[in-house]
């Protein structure tokens, strides 16, 4: 279990207002006014759909508020316990959860119902395709679900640029064209490069450009994912 914001500088954008929520709006609206609602919320999509992201930026949130979150991940080591004060449960990447972490959902779920407390979930496959244990997909397919995808190209360039100006990164078209031709067009993963990008581009003391890129690719043997 850990505690919203991640310790990681700069940290990844997770206000609301900062997303690119394409066609996503409703599950983003649900998101925004879940305070005070019983039923737990649970977002599926494939990889790059923003399911991450979103339930960050509802911590974030919640947490500028004063609240407390519980914020698990499937591949956290056990035993996961509520911290005292909690008022929002999270579980992401439910899809991975083996079966000692079954038990130990299960488990948050009956603890924070018997509390009172908010539940908002993540996976790749709506609850009733996970291949999980019945009492815990049934529990997870109680509340509201919202089936994400994935942003258009426009998006997803218009979501990078966002990014880039908020960490002061001149991304030029020419950059941003490579990594959108040479590159699965996953927005997860299009994140990860710009954040190692940003990181390499600091260490050599060199702006962004498409050999900047390419040095980088090459020394830390990345292959691009032609889409």
């Amino acid at each position: 279990m850990k505690q919203l914001p991640l310790a990681i500088s700069p940290p990844p954008a997770t206000d609301f207002d900062q997303l690119v929520v394409g066609p996503n709006a409703q599950a983003v609206q649900h998101l925004r006014t879940l305070r005070g609602l019983a039923a737990p919320v649970f977002l599926w999509g494939p990889t790059g759909s923003g399911k991450t992201r979103l339930l960050r930026a509802l911590a974030a949130e919640r947490q500028a508020e004063g609240e407390r979150i519980a914020w698990f991940d499937a591949d956290e080591p056990l035993p996961w316990t509520l911290p005292e004060g909690a008022g929002l449960v999270v579980l992401d990447r439910c899809e991975r959860l083996d079966a000692a972490h079954q038990l130990a959902a299960f488990a948050l779920f009956v603890e924070a119902g018997s509390l009172g407390l908010q539940w908002a979930a993540a996976g790749r496959l709506p609850p009733v395709d996970l291949p999980l244990r019945d009492d815990l997909r049934t529990r997870l397919a109680w509340g509201h679900v919202f089936a994400l995808r994935p942003l258009s190209d426009d998006e997803t360039r218009s979501a990078l640029r966002r990014e880039a100006d908020r960490r002061g990164i001149f991304l030029s078209d020419e950059v941003m064209g490579y990594l959108l031709t040479r590159f699965a067009r996953d927005l997860a993963h299009l994140m990860d490069l710009l954040d190692r990008l940003d990181g390499f581009s600091l260490a050599a003391h060199r702006p962004v450009t498409v050999p900047l890129l390419k040095k980088m690719l090459a020394e830390q043997g990345m292959d691009g994912a032609p889409t």
